[in-house]
């Protein structure tokens, strides 16, 4: 066999040993690792249970050892991205002697990243272990935000900065996203509350003096579930309570009307004056926003607890207020931020409301605007207030429409009718006033239409019974009894004319009922002027002298016959009398 193997390739036994030689080259070749573990006296195990855990900006690789613990083993990683085509070592993690390494990535957040690890005895190295491609940015977990408190009388502000800092890499993108759960409790042991804010400054008012609080804050991203870490606890003793310093206002507020806002707010002493300002929500995302308020037009040194201000002095947009009291030299701190969002302030006039009774049962309603600018662009609901004058019990209406039928009522009832106007977004909620009741009566019922559908129907039937029993009598009489005897005008005329076959009469018969009188044949009649004439001049004709004399007319007789009366036939307005016959071609 060796020789036939030797024969095909040709060249004899010097070039099969040279073809082995090569074959041998490349099988010590082939396996790297194997040469390796081999030059280091032993084999090298990769690390498993590798995996990478990413803090804020904060990136951690992880694994464990999978060599003897008594070896001097090192470990090195790499890292990737798809845009790149070599593998780079990962700083900080070069040649560790642990199992975890902290380190920093020069990639954006955004791409993806593949990571791999070995282990390393000097010059030995075993395989590398390859983790699964990934995006920091989706793999990332918030981390504790950092929190400061400062005491006030009866309150105390707190100061929180946002994970990861306000430098962070990880989130230079969703800062304004954050929002941020405030829990605290009365120390040492007291009931948890909890406050939500979307900014990093917060004002947590009504407290008890000189009571020690302990805040604790997690951070989260709005509309998304991710892992985050509460900061430590913080605890700060509210101070005394100051018998000299006036109390801060409470409960401000913002309402809209027409093109004015009204701030409004609660004090509990007299004889004081008043100031307000205001101030762009998203300075409150800085260090330094204290210095950014600004006086509200028309509030300042107001004695009463309210102020206007022309809508046009805000742009549409999110603002803060705040309020502070003053008595000569003495002021109150300021009342807590309040929150205003000029679209959620938009006066809603009430809309206009037109009734119409559509029937009985029913009444058609309208709701409008006189003017539909407005609702400021958005689509509004109508909330309608339906009731029976006579009756307390309402019923409401959301309706989405302008225009729609309100059913199932009472007849010739009077109903009334209020309305109002909902302006709903994501965000924020308003509504108007109800507009002037209006008030319409419905229908009569229809009582005199169900006796008409009702009664008729039997009369109708007994009707179309009597016809059909009449038409059924006449048509067995004229089928089993016909008339046979023909009209005895005819009978006079000297007994010439041929008899009228039965069948012929029972089948004109039987058209003429059948036909409407539309359809009846006109037929032609002769008045015969004499009978004496007649016979003389038939008499003349069979002489062959002489000619007939009279007049014609013709009728719309149907030239029906009955035995009751032969004398009926087609008369002239007058009485023929015995003068006159009837003859029929």
């Amino acid at each position: 066999m060796a020789l036939d193997l030797t024969g095909r390739i040709g060249g004899g036994p010097r070039r099969m040993t040279a073809l082995l030689g090569v074959t041998t080259l490349v099988l010590v070749a082939g396996p790297p690792r194997v040469l390796s573990a081999a030059a280091g006296g032993a084999h090298l195990e990769p690390p498993h249970d590798v995996e990478v855990s990413i803090t804020d900006d904060t990136f951690t690789l992880l694994w464990a050892s999978g060599s003897d613990p008594g070896r001097n083993v090192t470990f090195s990683a790499d890292y990737q991205t798809l845009e790149m085509s070599t593998w780079m070592k990962v700083p900080g993690c070069q040649y560790v002697a642990g199992t975890s390494c902290d380190f920093s990535l020069n990639v954006s957040v955004y791409n993806t990243v593949k990571l791999r690890v070995r282990a390393e005895d000097g010059s030995s190295a075993s395989p590398w272990r390859e983790l699964s491609p990934f995006v920091p940015q989706q793999k990332a977990r918030i981390g504790p935000p950092e929190v400061r408190l400062k005491a006030e009388d009866k309150a105390i502000r707190i100061s929180i900065s946002p994970p990861g800092g306000r430098n962070s890499i990880m989130w230079a993108m969703d800062q304004s996203r954050f929002r941020y759960t405030v829990v605290f409790w009365e120390s040492p042991s007291g009931e948890r509350k909890s406050r939500e804010t979307r900014y990093p400054s917060y004002l947590m008012s009504g407290l008890s003096p000189e009571t020690t609080y302990c805040v604790q804050v997690k951070a989260r991203l709005f509309l998304q579930r991710r892992p985050a870490a509460e900061s430590p606890v913080r605890c700060v003793s509210t101070t005394a309570e100051d018998a000299e310093r006036l109390p801060r206002p409470e409960n401000v507020r913002v309402v809209g009307r027409g093109l004015v806002y009204v701030l409004q707010w609660s004090h509990a002493r007299d004889n004081v004056t008043f100031q307000a300002q205001w101030l762009y929500a998203f300075l409150k995302n800085t260090e330094n926003y204290e210095t950014q308020w600004e006086q509200v037009p028309n509030c300042q040194h107001v004695r009463t607890t309210q102020c206007a201000f022309p809508q046009s002095t805000f742009w549409k947009g999110l603002y803060f207020l705040r309020v502070r009291a003053a008595s000569g030299n003495r002021t109150s701190a300021w009342s807590a931020e309040t929150e205003f969002d000029t679209e959620s302030q938009v006066f809603v006039p009430p809309p206009i409301v037109v009734l119409k009774a559509v029937n009985s049962s029913s009444l058609r309603i309208y709701v409008g605007a006189q003017n539909k600018s407005v609702y400021q662009g958005y689509l509004p609901i109508y909330e309608v207030i339906l009731w029976e004058n006579t009756s307390s019990v309402e019923r409401k209406i959301v309706e989405k429409r302008v225009d729609f039928t309100v059913p199932h009522l009472k007849g010739l009832t009077l109903y009334c009718v209020k309305a109002r106007a909902l302006l709903q977004t994501w965000k924020w909620n308003n509504s108007s006033e109800f507009g002037d009741t209006v008030c319409e009566r419905t229908r009569p019922g229809d009582s005199s239409s169900v006796w008409l559908v009702a009664v008729p129907s039997a009369v109708l039937a007994a009707a179309f019974a009597l016809c059909a029993l009449q038409g059924l009598r006449k048509l067995v009489g004229y089928v089993f009894f016909p008339s046979r005897a023909p009209p005895s005008a005819i009978d006079q005329v000297g007994g010439s004319s041929p008899p009228v076959p039965d069948q012929y009469i029972f089948e004109q018969s039987l058209k003429n009922i059948l036909l409407s009188t539309s359809e009846e044949q006109t037929e032609k009649c002769f008045i015969i002027e004499n009978i004496d004439t007649v016979a003389e001049a038939e008499e003349t004709s069979h002489t062959g002298g002489g000619h007939k004399t009279y007049n014609s007319q013709t009728s719309e007789d149907s030239g029906n016959y009955s035995n009751e009366d032969e004398n009926s036939g087609c008369r002239e307005s007058g009485d023929l009398g015995q003068e006159g016959s009837v003859w029929r071609e």
